[in-house]
């Protein structure tokens, strides 16, 4: 191999060379990265998220101005399982006239389930307003297969209504 043939290797090395320092000059020109201040560790989001539980809402305020007509009317989902007649059977589920302020898994005639005996509170117009939400999620171990009244001013309501199936209703909140 001739020296002339190893000065045009050598000259196209340092061209490369040239070419790449060139580009990489004119590449910072163009774009300018902007500087961090910190160390900035960034991981993986985990597989599972886990959905805050929102506290529910006080029911007392919508109770002002819920509509027992529209309660009435949401009872329908309700009647397949439940009677309010005074001295009314039990159906599937224990029969709701005088709900408000009974004691909660108390009642003469009917079978509660096991979580509902273990509860030791009435059911009042806060009481009423958490089970109606998520009744499996308020009383452990229901028999109450129905999933729950997602609207606040839908439950306000049949809230309202319950509480006019008695001689003598109880105040409101």
């Amino acid at each position: 191999m001739s020296s002339f043939e190893l000065n045009k290797i050598a000259g196209a090395v340092l061209t490369v060379a040239l070419v790449a320092m060139v580009i990489g000059i004119i590449g910072d020109a163009l774009v300018k990265p902007k500087e961090h201040k910190g160390t900035t560790v960034v991981t993986a989001a985990p597989a599972v998220i886990k959905k805050e539980e929102k506290k529910l809402d006080p029911i007392g305020p919508l109770l002002a101005s819920a509509n027992v007509e529209k309660g009435k009317k949401f009872f329908k989902n309700c009647s397949n399982c439940h009677t309010v007649n005074k001295g009314g059977a039990h159906k599937i589920g224990p029969a709701l006239w005088e709900i408000v302020d009974r004691a909660m898994g108390g009642g003469s005639g009917y079978k509660y389930s096991s979580g509902m005996k273990k509860m030791t509170a009435k059911w009042g117009y806060e009481e009423l307003n958490g089970f109606l939400h998520k009744p499996r999620k308020y009383v452990k171990g229901t028999k109450m297969s129905y999933s729950g009244v997602k609207k606040a001013k839908d439950r306000a309501n049949l809230i309202a209504y319950l509480r006019s199936l008695s001689d003598s209703p109880k105040p409101l909140p």
